[in-house]
């Protein structure tokens, strides 16, 4: 009984999505680092804005994306689990950003500090994250 009711408590319950959040935020990270083909942390400490940007948008995405699975499922599993299948779903969008602009490589001009295309993935991660999130409630 005791037990139960620590893990029921609103502050042990916070803090383990807190936890978990970060962690899958950490995971998510390092797959978009493998996704890109620049180095995100790397080009950020260079003053890269345009990476700085996309990748900022990629962080506001995937933390919307877990906002929404936190607050529409009952279980730390099932929250854990549309949460990656939201991620999934903006990692896809990435690509499909890349390969329906054929005029230009994105990954390229991000890595050259095209504040314009660095900005439009920002926004599309950002937008994205309220659409995904929204289908995965």
């Amino acid at each position: 009984m005791l037990l139960s009711s620590f893990w029921s408590n609103p502050l042990v319950e916070s803090a383990g999505y807190f936890s978990v959040v970060i962690l899958c935020l950490l995971v998510s990270m390092v797959i978009f680092e493998i996704v890109t083909k620049y180095k995100n942390w790397e080009e950020i400490r260079k003053g890269n804005v345009a990476v700085a940007l996309a990748t900022g948008g990629k962080i506001f995405g995937v933390c919307n994306i877990f906002r929404y699975s936190i607050e529409q499922h009952n279980t730390l599993f099932e929250m854990i689990g549309w949460g990656l299948f939201g991620f999934t779903l903006l990692i896809i969008a990435y690509l499909l950003f890349e390969f329906l602009t054929p005029t230009f490589n994105v990954d390229n001009e991000i890595e050259k500090d095209n504040r314009s295309i660095g900005f439009i993935s920002l926004v599309i991660s950002v937008g994205l994250s309220f659409v995904i999130g929204a289908s995965i409630s």
